[in-house]
């Protein structure tokens, strides 16, 4: 299964809450490999905690690979290769967790018909030999956006198992943004089609991931003065009614991310020790990105509105 984590702005949590959808599908006993396709800010490592490649590595990355500068790109092993005190001995019975990084400095660059095929390749390859395959896309309608459409769309990928999880926080700016880069005219689906997928088939493949979401009934905001509580849920309804006008509402959503500071000030990954041990992070987010992990697989979560 190749999964493609996308969002229309910076900031909304994909490339952490990926990274540790990633985490949790390989501690199942996945093998999983993570693509940093964003390009022009290739920084997953550090959500992993490998300095080896902090930023992106200094050559043989994911941009000289589909430039044609190399015939592999580098392969990081983060159970052997992080800093991460609890993930240092791998956790027994998990899966492989691969990182394919960007290089330091790459940016973004125009999709030729030879970056495409070697795209292709690729993801032919990682998908042969991974369970999942997390492709963390550059935020906006970007040239990693269109090389992902274009090279699904081959005959050769069609029969390849995908998941598009498009992120956005739990704004205004943010719903109307994901929306339209899914609906828009120049969106996933749009650019799907004109690549030659089915829209439909695409369509089913889409679903929405609302991160950094604070709940109004549970503190501390439940515990913030009643003018200012009312407040905060007449903007929660106003959201989700902007949410299903757009296409966006709950129907088509596979995961909702509570606000969580250690994934605001530290962007890492949380592990059952974070919640059960140091206590730095809550239950109900580590439950969240276990739900968003088992999504991948439940059929019931996908499909039309």
């Amino acid at each position: 299964m190749i999964v493609f984590a996308a969002s229309d702005k910076g900031g909304t949590g994909r490339s952490v809450t990926s990274a540790n959808v990633a985490f949790r599908r390989a501690l199942a006993g996945d093998d999983v490999a993570y693509v940093d396709f964003d390009f022009g800010s290739p920084t997953a490592a550090a959500v992993f905690d490998v300095p080896a490649a902090t930023g992106g590595v200094e050559a043989g990355g994911l941009h000289s690979y589909l430039l044609g500068k190399v015939t592999e790109p580098v392969r990081l092993d983060v159970w052997a290769q992080t800093e991460h005190e609890v993930l240092r001995d791998r956790p027994t019975g998990s899966g492989s967790l691969t990182l394919l990084p960007g290089d330091r400095g790459g940016g973004e660059f125009a999709v030729g018909k030879e970056a495409v095929n070697r795209c292709a390749d690729l993801f032919l390859r990682l998908n042969a030999e991974f369970d999942v395959v997390v492709v963390d896309l550059s935020a906006g309608r970007s040239y990693a956006m269109d090389m992902a459409l274009e090279v699904t769309s081959r005959p050769e990928l069609r029969g390849v198992g995908s998941r598009w999880l498009v992120y956005h926080r739990w704004t205004r700016q943010h719903v109307i943004a994901a929306s339209g880069l899914v609906f828009g005219d120049r969106g996933i689906l749009a650019g799907g089609v004109a690549r030659g997928h089915d829209e439909d088939d695409l369509a089913n493949r889409i679903g929405f991931v609302r991160a950094a979401v604070p709940d109004p009934e549970a503190p501390p905001w439940s515990l913030v003065p009643p003018a200012q509580s009312a407040w905060m849920r007449k903007c929660d309804q106003d959201l989700s009614e902007l949410a299903a006008e757009r296409g966006v509402g709950y129907s088509r959503v596979v995961g909702v991310v509570p606000l969580e500071p250690v994934l605001q000030w530290r962007e890492q990954l949380i592990t059952d020790e974070d919640v059960l041990s140091s206590r730095v992070a809550n239950m109900e987010t580590l439950q969240a990105l276990k739900d968003l992990a088992a999504a991948l697989d439940d059929e019931d979560a996908w499909g039309p509105a």
